[in-house]
């Protein structure tokens, strides 16, 4: 057996040389000093610390050596790996800290501008109107009623005394789904929440005091007073003994507590197939209260000067709409009324176009408050 090789010379295995581990100790620090970032300071740890790297494979290469001169390798070796361990430390610290003030100053948020991005919706005004002009009716006794809007010709015209040569039948006027061609009825979108008045009365006991607020449809054009879908709160009362003094005293009521106390109504004679007689009902300008009639001075934007404003129609309801839903026109009387829903908002707030009640932009409707 051959003995040890004690004369083994360190400074002949060219990673150990002392010019060579300092060649790789300088490279590593100049490298780890150069890196911008905390990714280019990964892939100098990856080259100049990792178990592959330079001074690693060059630590291996002590074992080889005689035990006279591994303490001098392993301290020269040694202190250049801690060298660059502390180097890589450092310069992650640094690295660190600028990453830190980059994203305080790129991801900053002003606090004192609005924290909410995404707007909050809001019930549209027209259904708080709606439940508003509703519960004054509530409040009065009267019950809510609903109806298909979809509607059979018979319930939409020929009940309510439309004869059938009606110029509202034609297609100037009325959407139709469905022709009488394919049935005993034809089907439409309902023209106005009248229908309602009929299954109210077919549908229940005597007396009836309903209310219905609705959708219904007509085709006209869209425009600033106009659009072919639009709302109606339908009233109806049918119960012995009741006259037009009944009807105006609801009336009354429901103006004072919509618009306000104090204000005056009056009726015109006009002409509905199913009420006679009828009336249009019109109430007393709520902004001038019709000191601006006659006044060039002091004009109202509200009622155009003229004092009063149209909110509805009404009448006594005729004697063939009680005969066609089966009650005895000689025992019952009763009266209805219609009124706008979009005409109570247009004037209770101030619209002045129907199209921003229909077009679905948020900030229309969030003006209104959230109320629920």
């Amino acid at each position: 057996m051959s003995a040890p090789n004690n004369s083994y010379d360190p400074v002949e295995v060219t990673p150990l040389h002392p010019d060579e581990v300092a060649r790789m100790r300088e490279e590593a620090l100049s490298a780890i000093e150069a890196a911008g970032d905390l990714d280019e300071l990964k892939e100098v740890r990856l080259a100049h610390a990792s178990d592959r790297s330079p001074l690693a494979l060059a630590n291996r290469e002590i074992g080889a050596l005689p035990p006279t001169a591994k303490a001098d390798a392993g301290k020269r070796v040694g202190g250049a790996r801690r060298d660059v361990g502390q180097a890589l430390k450092a310069r992650q610290a640094v690295l660190e800290a600028e990453r830190d003030e980059r994203v305080l100053v790129e991801e900053r948020v002003d606090v004192t501008l609005p924290w909410d991005r995404e707007l909050r919706g809001a019930r549209h005004p027209l259904t708080t109107v709606a439940e508003r002009m509703t519960d004054v009716f509530v409040g009065m006794g009267f019950e809510v009623a609903e109806g298909p809007e979809v509607e059979a010709e018979w319930f939409n015209f020929d009940a309510l005394n439309f004869e059938p040569d009606h110029p509202a039948r034609t297609m100037q006027d009325t959407f139709f789904v469905e022709s009488e061609d394919s049935g005993d009825s034809g089907m439409v979108l309902r023209t106005h929440t009248s229908p309602v008045q009929v299954r109210a009365l077919l549908g229940r006991e005597l007396p009836v005091y309903v209310v219905a607020p609705g959708k219904t449809f007509r085709t006209d054009e869209l425009d600033a007073t106009h659009t072919p879908v639009f709302h109606q709160l339908e009233g109806l009362v049918v119960d012995r003994g009741i006259t037009l003094a009944h009807l105006r005293g609801a009336i009354d009521s429901f103006v004072g507590a919509v618009f306000g106390e104090g204000l005056r109504t009056r009726f015109r004679a006009s002409y509905f197939p199913f009420t006679e007689p009828s009336a249009e009902v019109d109430m007393e300008c709520f902004v001038c209260r019709g000191d601006s009639v006659g006044d060039p001075d002091a004009s109202c934007r509200t009622c155009s000067s003229e004092g009063w404003i149209e909110i509805g129609g009404c009448g006594v309801v005729n004697p063939r709409v009680l005969t066609a839903a089966g009650v005895d026109p000689e025992v019952y009387s009763g009266w209805a009324f219609g009124l706008g829903i979009e005409r109570t908002l247009m004037f209770a707030h101030g619209v002045r176009d129907m199209r921003d009640m229909v077009e679905g932009d948020i900030r229309f409707s969030s003006a209104f408050g959230s109320e629920i």
